[in-house]
């Protein structure tokens, strides 16, 4: 093995975010100092400019800004409130109610708008003055919104599951889409059960028991926006349309959404497409230096180089995947899910292959530890967001934040030793 272009990649990049450099171009220097070492200056620059520039070239990755559109269009389309009337009608009267409101509401907001940052945004924003009402802590109701936030990245339709497939050489998208359910729910029940406990034993006030007609026209309000889900997952399953296709679709749907529920107007459009824009940029920025990146690794053979350092320590399967998980919830507390996924995913899959891992299973793997990432310090974006919002501190939402956090932990070790968690939806579809 090589050591220098390792050691190159590892001190600029750390150095780079250590000093206050964006994301992405840490990512794109730190590529271009270490393929320096390799080759001459002209066809180092030329060629890392070149990665970047047919890295995006892709029909796939057109679904994500198609996405991100659809779900600013549903953030501001009076979404988050109707979920949570649903929410509320359900669970309303059980310990912690509020709570177990706020995780329900929040996975399915992060399932519609495909985004962690608007579903803690708008439950932070809409349920943590409610949950303050009620006599919960502040550094509760944040700490809740900030797990519960994640859930909705597995749950599909799912922008990161679209960068994995990319990353992967070709894993189905509908299969990835189909194997994000039951992970994304089990860890939504796991986060509802801890919740539960812990407003319990802090004697949190019960909410009043819902009729069945409010349920019902909770219910009702509410499937409209429900509707997207079934639309979207259940034509790319059915093979009516492709995921790019889909998000064409989703977006149409949530304008017209919009309109019927009168809170988008054609004033507000120009913002609503002037956010998508910034944040689709932000995004293609980002998969571009992290593609030209994955392209560096593996000129230099170091993804094959760990493949064969990380079989020579053991080749069980337990064991590895153990190592794995150790690792990604490590690079998850310091980098971005999207660079994450496309630079370590040619990384560890060929690793997980030699041992039998399906692909599909190991890319659901994959997201839900760097999903916990983003609610960990120093770079959890999603942790940020749900303290800003609640106007409170890091250190004072850590206490909270612990056991909601063990269960993610708990979520993902089962969903990495039982298989079956994620591809028996996708091995009913025959995917």
């Amino acid at each position: 093995m090589e050591y220098l272009p390792v050691i190159v990649l590892i001190l600029s990049f750390t150095s780079l975010l250590a000093i206050g450099t964006p994301v992405a171009w840490s990512i794109a220097i730190s590529s271009l100092l270490t393929i320096l070492v390799s080759i001459p200056a002209l066809p180092a620059f030329t060629t890392i400019a070149q990665r970047m520039a047919t890295g995006l070239d892709s029909f796939a990755l057109l679904a994500i800004p198609l996405f991100i559109l659809s779900g600013e269009l549903m953030n501001k389309g009076g979404i988050a409130h109707r979920l949570i009337a649903f929410a509320k009608s359900i669970v309303g009267a059980l310990p912690g109610g509020l709570a177990l409101i706020n995780i329900i509401s929040a996975m399915l907001m992060g399932a519609i708008a495909g985004s962690a940052m608007a579903s803690a945004s708008a439950m932070g924003s809409i349920l943590g003055p409610e949950m303050e009402k009620e006599g919960y802590a502040k550094e509760f109701g944040a700490a809740v919104n900030i797990t519960a936030a994640t859930t909705g990245l597995v749950i599909p339709p799912s922008n990161i599951l679209i960068v994995y497939s990319l990353a992967s050489g070709g894993a189905s998208i509908a299969a990835l889409f189909l194997a994000g359910y039951i992970p994304g729910i089990l860890t939504g029940l796991l986060l509802m059960v801890v919740a539960s406990v812990w407003a319990k034993k802090k004697g949190y006030k019960l909410g009043q028991r819902s009729t069945f007609r409010q349920i019902f026209k909770t219910f009702v309000d509410a499937v409209p926006s429900l509707l997207l889900l079934v639309i979207v997952i259940g034509g790319i399953v059915a093979g009516v349309f492709t995921a790019t296709e889909a998000s064409a679709i989703a977006v149409f749907y949530s304008l017209i959404l919009g309109f019927f529920y009168k809170e988008i107007s054609f004033h507000k459009l120009p913002k609503i497409l002037l956010d998508s824009s910034s944040t689709t940029a932000i995004a293609m920025l980002l998969i571009a230096a992290s593609i030209s990146m994955s392209w560096v690794l593996s000129y230099e053979n170091i993804p094959q180089d760990i493949s064969t350092g990380l079989l020579g320590i053991s080749e069980n399967k337990i064991v590895i995947l153990l190592l794995i998980n150790l690792l990604l919830l490590l690079v998850g507390t310091f980098m971005d899910m999207t660079p994450a996924v496309l630079i370590f995913t040619p990384i560890f899959l060929p690793v997980v292959s030699k041992l039998g891992l399906d692909p599909v299973h190991f890319g659901i793997i994959m997201i839900l530890n760097l999903c916990i990432g983003l609610c960990t310090p120093p770079v959890g974006s999603v942790l940020f967001v749900g303290v800003g919002i609640a106007k409170t501190s890091i250190e004072k939402v850590i206490k909270p934040l612990i056991p909601l956090f063990i269960a993610m932990v708990v979520a993902l070790f089962l969903v990495t030793y039982f298989p079956q968690l994620s591809l028996w939806l996708p091995s009913l579809f025959d995917l």
